[in-house]
């Protein structure tokens, strides 16, 4: 499988000055840190499991005391055990690595930013208030906020207590809260008086006090003005506000180390087929793999600047907070990336001079669309990392970056999920850039690609394997208390390897291609095609903002429905449908071609933006969507009900 010359490759004097040849020099066996070999370390990396962890919590400068021994291993994979004797603490590692700041810009022009000490403060005064209200280790805190450094200081409070977090973003709607917050149960709620998008004020108070009415187990509610402290009034309404609730009494924050596999976050699945996953995750495990991501997969150095647009629901918000501990500077942005004008979020990037920026695959699509170019109109110089996740981010997408954005740059396509609280392919600052590809699977991640026989292949698609145990793997679900449920997840399809649901080649030169989800596939004719096989050169067309393809099956017979959203003022014709459909037999193959290309008003996405085919697949095979609060836009739906097999 043949690939285009690289887009980009450091120079062999950058790749010397990295954090991962730093990483080489001092930990991997000689021959691979004098040869800087990315796909040796690798191979030594999942081999040696031990031994590279081992050198990972030593060289990240993970606090706390490792223990023995690195690594247990078990005859199955969720019995596997790191760090068995370990003793950390998620929020004192956030606090010691924080010689930046927090910056923070809200959608109404509003901005503030606090230094690490004013940062550490915050986090003691709503850690004391915790305990004055009876908080303890192991108790779970909800919370239904904007991406602001009050949220960022209440998480790292719940954390320091090793009490357990989890959050959603305000937009949710009720019941999408309540499907979560029941199966934890919180005994503290955070919610915010509101927030912006869109150039709008959205109130929230009324939601978040019918959140805790229709709680099981009625929560103490705290609102985080969307203001901050500094905000005079939160309007009458539930629970206390911010400044009420601190607690302005002395003492230390609780810092008060526990085991590696101390739970920390509570992540959920979309739920667009029914309840969300409710999924465990330790402090031990989330912490050392997003420092080795940070650090070693992405060369983030002390005193660096790092902004991902995200909300407070998506985990990349999560992996954005650990950045603290790297000793970096962190700048949030809530609201709109659009408003008041798509440049929004490349003004913050020259302001705040950052050196790594990241968006959804999405984003950098619409920037094109929009015909932006920040290489001509702004000051991207510090800038030295680019990333991009949520969805796979195209090989057009790779070209507009290096033309219009910055030449000298790495560009990281990463991808995981909310599954591992991390990435299993992403970004190598020593190695070369592709076009279409992710660079290479990541450090201690023993990534493969499976065929339909359970072989391992290359340059073949198939599915995203990852064949033994690593650190961020789940501790378990809620209400599973046998573990059926973790199992039949990951491991029912190759017993003892984790399945992940991706369908992906495996490049020769180490890196990854997505082609869609495997439960998304197509299979016409008997061909297995992922999605995005189609999207690619269908989004590469100016008046296509955005696609959505799904199999319809009608007597035994399958055949691909193409949705598209155009851009304003554009209709579907008789010219952009061949247009269309040229771009797909010449961009992928004739069998990629659709039976229909129809015109949507909207595509159905989740809240973290991710396109929602399942939904749309279940609506036209007759089905229904289970949960459609789990959706941003659940009122796109009844557009494709009138497609259903029933009536379509």
């Amino acid at each position: 499988m043949a690939s285009d010359a690289a887009l980009w490759e450091p120079s062999a004097e950058c790749a010397r000055e990295t954090r991962l040849a730093s990483f080489m020099r001092l930990h991997a066996p000689g021959s691979i840190a004098r040869g800087l070999d990315y796909d040796r370390l690798w191979d030594w990396s999942v081999t040696d499991t031990d031994a590279f962890w081992r050198a990972v919590w030593e060289f990240c400068g993970v606090v706390g005391t490792p223990g023995e021994v690195a690594f247990v291993p078990a005859e199955h994979p969720i019995d596997a055990r790191f760090f068995p004797t370990a003793q950390l603490n998620f929020a004192e590692n956030l606090l010691a690595g924080n010689a930046g700041w927090i910056s923070f810009h809200g959608e109404d022009g509003s901005s503030r930013r606090l230094t690490g000490p004013e940062f550490r403060e915050l986090v003691r005064r709503i850690q004391s208030a915790m305990r004055a209200a009876g908080l303890r280790a192991g108790d779970h805190v909800g919370a239904i906020v904007p991406n602001t450094p009050e949220t960022l200081a209440a998480m790292a409070a719940t954390a320091g207590l090793g009490a357990v977090w989890s959050s959603c973003s305000p937009d949710f709607g009720i019941r999408a809260v309540i499907d979560r917050f029941r199966q934890i149960k919180p005994r503290l709620l955070f919610a915010t008086n509101g927030y912006f998008y869109g150039g709008r004020w959205h109130a929230t108070l009324d939601r978040a006090g019918s959140v805790v009415e229709m709680l099981t187990e009625t929560p103490d509610l705290v609102i985080l003005p969307y203001h901050g402290l500094d905000s005079d009034h939160v309007e009458d309404g539930p629970g206390r506000s911010l400044s009420a609730f601190l607690d302005d009494g002395a003492g230390p924050v609780a810092l008060e180390r526990y085991p590696f596999r101390h739970p920390l976050f509570v992540m959920f699945s979309s739920g667009t087929t029914g309840l969300p996953k409710c999924i465990h995750h330790s402090a031990g495990g989330t912490l050392l793999k997003h420092v080795a991501e940070h650090q070693l997969q992405c060369d983030l150095r002390h005193g660096d600047r790092m902004m991902f647009f995200s909300t407070c629901g998506w985990m990349m918000w999560n992996w954005l907070a650990s950045a603290l501990a790297s000793g970096v500077s962190v700048v949030l942005y809530d609201g709109s990336p659009f408003h008041p004008s798509a440049r929004r979020l490349i003004d913050i990037a020259q302001r705040e001079q950052l050196t790594h920026f990241g968006a959804s695959a999405k984003y950098f699509d619409a920037c094109a669309k929009a015909g932006l170019q920040p290489a001509r109109s702004h000051d991207l110089r510090k800038l030295r990392v680019i990333l991009s996740t949520g969805s796979p981010l195209p090989p057009a997408s790779f070209d507009y970056i290096y033309s219009s954005w910055k030449r000298d740059v790495c560009v990281s396509s990463i991808a995981g999920g909310t599954d591992i609280i991390g990435c299993f392919v992403g970004g190598s600052p020593i190695s070369p850039v592709y076009r279409g590809q992710c660079q290479k699977r990541m450090l201690g991640m023993n990534v493969e690609v499976y065929d339909s026989r359970g072989d391992a292949v290359i340059g073949e698609p198939g599915e995203l394997v990852c064949a033994t145990p690593h650190p961020s793997m789940p501790i378990g679900f809620g209400h599973d208390a046998d573990g059926s449920k973790y199992r039949d997840a990951y491991f029912s399809t190759y017993d003892g390897v984790w399945r992940h649901g991706d369908w992906v080649v495996l490049t020769p030169e180490g890196g990854m291609e997505f082609r869609g989800r495997s439960d998304a596939t197509l299979n016409p004719g008997g061909v297995r095609i992922g999605t995005a096989e189609i999207y690619r050169p269908v989004e590469e067309i100016d008046d296509v903002l955005e696609a959505l393809a799904v199999a319809r099956t009608i007597d035994s017979d399958t055949e691909i429905l193409l949705f598209v959203r155009l851009r304003e003022g554009v209709t579907m014709s008789h010219q952009l449908d061949g247009e269309i459909r040229q771009a797909i037999r010449t961009g992928a193959s004739p069998r990629h071609v659709p039976a229909q290309i129809i015109a949507a008003p909207d595509l159905p996405r989740t809240k973290s933006g991710k396109i929602s085919e399942i939904a749309v697949r279940n609506l036209v095979n007759g089905g229904i969507v289970v949960n459609d609060e789990a959706l941003e836009n659940p009122q796109s739906l009844a557009f494709f009900e009138a497609f259903s097999v029933d009536g379509g």
